[in-house]
């Protein structure tokens, strides 16, 4: 039985989908969060667009912290809990920075500042730190862990030196390897 050729590659593409789609579900719950009490903050008090938006990111970013931890990075590295904090804090501040940059330049550089436009910029700005985020996190936050023991199993397995695998009832000397059939053309 031969394996395909994209098996591996296939596979790193699904959990990257994977990935994509638990990141983008809880991010949308984060997009709501902030334009939630962005929104809230706006209607309901006199502070300016900027810092209403601050207040909100860092809200926002509590939230996302949450959500990745416990559900989206579940299944990643657990052991350093104050360096992956330190570092989700970094690098929530750059993205802070990002979306809210995108903001101000918007409100205060062009006068952009109605209240369809700061939602407007402000989401542009959190989709652009957005980016940002899912780079950094999934690279130095949420490390993947190791690839489990299974590959050095494959590898004992075709060089046929996997335990209780002999070629005489003694045990003592491997077997050959299976011949392999051969695939035909075009594939």
């Amino acid at each position: 039985m031969s394996t395909p050729k994209h098996g591996p590659a296939l596979d790193r593409v699904r959990a990257l989908v994977r990935e994509v789609a638990k990141f983008g579900a809880v991010g949308g719950l984060g997009v709501l969060v902030n334009l939630g009490v962005f929104n809230l903050i706006r209607s309901t008090t006199d502070l300016q667009v900027v810092r209403a938006s601050v207040i909100a990111t860092v809200v926002a970013i509590a939230t996302n912290y949450l959500g990745f931890r416990y559900f989206a990075y579940r299944d990643r590295a657990q052991s350093g809990r104050t360096r992956e904090l330190a570092l989700f804090v970094a690098f929530s501040v750059i993205g802070l920075v990002i979306e809210n940059g995108v903001l101000y330049t918007a409100t205060y550089g062009f006068g952009w500042d109605g209240k369809l436009e700061t939602n407007a910029f402000k989401f542009i700005g959190i989709g652009v730190a957005t980016v940002f985020r899912f780079w950094s996190y999934r690279t130095w936050v949420f490390k993947t862990l190791p690839a489990p023991a299974a590959v050095s199993l494959v590898v004992e397995q075709r060089d046929g030196q996997t335990e209780g695998q002999s070629g005489s009832p003694g045990g003592g000397v491997p077997s050959a390897p299976a011949a392999r059939t051969p695939e035909p053309a075009g594939k």
